[in-house]
């Protein structure tokens, strides 16, 4: 699992790391915009990509963007971030694709030589 992705901190620190109030976190969750990981005792653990998925919330609705234009905002961003991923494996394949490519005609070119 991706450190990012690692649940360690429980609602009482997140809201004092980020200064909100943990009924605000619980409403975030009930709205689907943030899923915390629970234990086995149904405790909410957040990672620090939770962590910056509620800063990002926090920054917007600072700036006066209701909740549900924030959902909007956050599901374009993920399909955003979604899309890029997959841009850059198929990038990475393409590349791939080519250096194989390339050392094929290069082999082509020395038996030829001979």
């Amino acid at each position: 699992m991706n450190r990012d992705a690692q649940p360690y901190f429980v609602i009482s620190v997140v809201s004092k790391m980020l200064d909100i109030h943990p009924q605000t976190i619980r409403h975030y969750e009930r709205l689907g915009l943030i899923t915390p990981h629970r234990t086995e005792g149904n405790i909410r653990l957040y990672s620090r990509r939770d962590i910056d998925r509620l800063e990002q919330i926090c920054s917007f609705t600072n700036l006066g963007v209701n909740l549900a234009g924030v959902e909007v905002i956050v599901s374009l961003l993920e399909k955003m971030e979604t899309a890029k991923n997959e841009m850059r494996r198929e990038m990475q394949k393409m590349t791939e694709e080519i250096m194989q490519l390339n050392d094929e005609l290069k082999k082509l070119r020395e038996g030829s030589d001979k």
